[in-house]
């Protein structure tokens, strides 16, 4: 049992690695250490760009001495085979390989041996085929190629990648760069671009090219604000101001044709002129409504020479149609054409649609040209809806006191009028305008409904002795009584 005990505590304290001690100068420890140091200081010893320092080996002899060559020559075939077999053999550790004595190497040739013995390694076991070398995508390589197109361009810039915008020397190339970065409507790229064409066109060049490219021009002025270049920007917009004066006072040259032909061929060449986007859908409506007055006053000329309509035997034209304003132009067909299909010229539908003309105007205007010919049913039929359910009522998107004003206006007769003054919902409003149109029957009603015997008896001293109207507010006044 003591026996055993013994070889237990021999097992446990006995070892075949040395113990650490501080005055064991040579030992591995001490080499790996000198080794880490030797690795970390290496781009500063072995310098082969720097010839103006003087390389010395660990054995102090200069580096390309005729000595250190003689030694590294004869040492350099024996030392590398038995390194390399003894590495391979043993399988012992990488700091081990290294000799204790002090060695005769250079520090540069002991670490380009290792090297080709690791590379020599690596070709004979055949490493290459599982660890192929990595390369980037071929595609990589064109973010700062020559061969991308504007649009290419612009498409990459969006998505963030980099590219060079260099390549594009030639105006036109430029500008086509441009008109696709504003086609993208990413802001950030029109603004890169901008500053790219800022800095590689002329002043004269890049106003003279953002004139015709409103959006671009926008966002060249709000750059230059954030960045706080001034003088530019006063330029810029004193540019912008004269080229807009210009452009009015061409446009402001039709009204001195008096050809209406050459009118309407010239406010088509004035459609092209470098307008404003909202600008240029007016000069696009002026066109559009001359090209319409002409057909329309072809026609009813025709129409009225022959005497074929009966409007216009009733109530023949004062005045021509042509250059007249589009409400204007609207009062027109409502008054004539009021009751034409949608697919002609000259309906009032059709004007309305093809120049979107507001709910309120249409109802204004179409209102008084029927109220004008006193055409009753027209203007009820103006304001009669009907509902899903089939039920009609009265709607008016201006408001019935002023149909009433509209009315009163053109002589409505007093039942006509009447009949809309009750669709008034505020009722101070309907009082009033009943009793300065002497609406007698409404101000009669609304005071029965609001209980006032006072303003119902006061009000019966303003109508006349025997009347109807008397009649009916004595019987209201009778029933109030008994009630």
């Amino acid at each position: 049992m003591s026996r055993a005990r013994a070889d237990e505590e021999e097992y446990w304290h006995s070892s075949k690695f040395r113990a650490f001690t501080f005055d064991d100068e040579d030992d591995e420890l001490s080499q790996l250490k000198e080794s880490k140091r030797a690795v970390n200081s290496l781009r500063d010893i072995v310098d082969d760009d720097d010839d103006d320092l003087e390389r010395v080996s660990w054995s102090g002899e200069p580096v390309g001495s005729i000595s250190w060559s003689i030694k590294e020559t004869a040492s350099s075939s024996t030392s590398s085979l038995e390194g390399r077999d003894s590495s391979l053999q043993k399988g012992s550790s990488s700091y081990a390989a290294f000799p204790k004595q002090v060695s005769s190497y250079s520090l540069s040739s002991l670490f380009k041996g290792e090297l080709c013995l690791f590379l020599s390694a690596l070709s004979d076991t055949g490493v290459k085929n599982y660890a192929p070398e990595l390369r980037r995508p071929k595609a990589e390589y064109k973010d700062y190629s020559s061969d991308w197109s504007p649009k290419d361009t612009v498409r990459r810039m969006q998505r963030g990648k980099v590219c060079s915008l260099e390549r594009f020397r030639s105006l036109q190339d430029k500008l086509v760069l441009l008109d696709e970065a504003v086609a993208g409507h990413d802001g950030n790229v029109i603004t890169a671009v901008l500053i790219f064409l800022k800095r590689t066109l002329r002043r004269e060049i890049l106003f003279r090219e953002l004139e015709v490219r409103q959006v671009a021009l926008c966002h060249l002025i709000h750059f230059l604000k954030e960045t706080g270049e001034q003088k530019l920007l006063l330029d810029l917009l004193r540019l912008c101001f004269f080229y807009l004066s210009l452009q009015l006072s061409q446009y402001r040259e039709h009204l001195n044709i008096q050809d209406v032909e050459k009118r309407r061929e010239f406010l088509k060449g004035c459609i092209g002129l470098p307008f404003s986007a909202e600008d240029t859908s007016h000069i696009q409506d002026h066109y559009t409504l001359l090209e319409r007055q002409i057909i329309i006053e072809a026609n009813d000329r025709h129409l009225e020479t022959a005497g074929q309509s009966e409007i216009f035997r009733k109530y023949p034209r004062k005045a021509s149609i042509l250059n007249m304003p589009l409400v204007t132009t609207l009062f027109y067909s409502c008054f004539y054409h009021y009751t034409e299909a949608e697919g002609t010229f000259s309906s009032p539908t059709n004007l309305k649609k093809t120049f979107k003309i507001p709910d309120k105007q249409y109802v204004l205007t179409a209102l008084a040209a029927r109220a004008k010919l006193r055409a009753w049913d027209d203007v009820d039929a103006l304001f009669t809806t009907k509902n899903w359910l089939g039920y009609t009522k009265k709607k008016a998107p201006i408001g019935f006191h002023r149909v009433v004003e509209i009315l009163q206006r053109n002589n409505a007769p007093v039942q006509v009028l009447q009949e809309y003054v009750r669709l008034v919902e505020d009722v101070e409003t309907r009082l009033n305008l009943a009793t300065k149109y002497k609406c007698h029957d409404v101000v009669i009603e609304t005071y029965r409904d609001l209980k006032d015997r006072i303003q119902l008896t006061a009000y019966k001293c303003k109508v006349e002795r025997g009347s109807a109207e008397e009649e009916k507010i004595n019987s209201i006044l009778n029933n109030v009584v008994r009630n």
